[in-house]
């Protein structure tokens, strides 16, 4: 018997952000910005919403594994390969624009 598929996604929460988004830092972290407050798990319910929309998967997929009160979560991806999630995190990432500039 096979064990169902299930990915782990790192996660840096951005909470009372101007507008929701997902990014990638300089270091590889997956950044996601939520206008949601932190109080009273709305910034998770938040987090879950955005990545079903974004990742095209049911929200009863996702759960917040670690991290449920602090800014950096571990999510789990049940019924989905790591490389299948990583896949469908490239194709939402690259369909988010970020208009800032780096300036130096």
């Amino acid at each position: 018997m096979r064990a169902p598929a299930r990915a782990y996604l790192r996660i840096r929460v951005v909470p009372r952000a101007a507008r929701s988004a997902l990014a990638r830092d300089a270091s590889g972290v997956l950044r996601v910005h939520l206008t949601a407050p932190p109080v009273e798990g709305a910034a998770n319910r938040a987090l879950i919403a955005l990545l079903a929309e974004r990742l095209a998967l049911p929200k009863n997929t996702l759960a917040v594994a670690r991290g449920e009160r602090g800014r950096d979560k571990v999510v789990s991806v049940d019924g989905c390969s790591p490389s299948d999630v990583e896949q469908r995190l490239a194709r939402a990432l690259s369909t988010c624009v970020d208009k800032r500039r780096d300036r130096g």
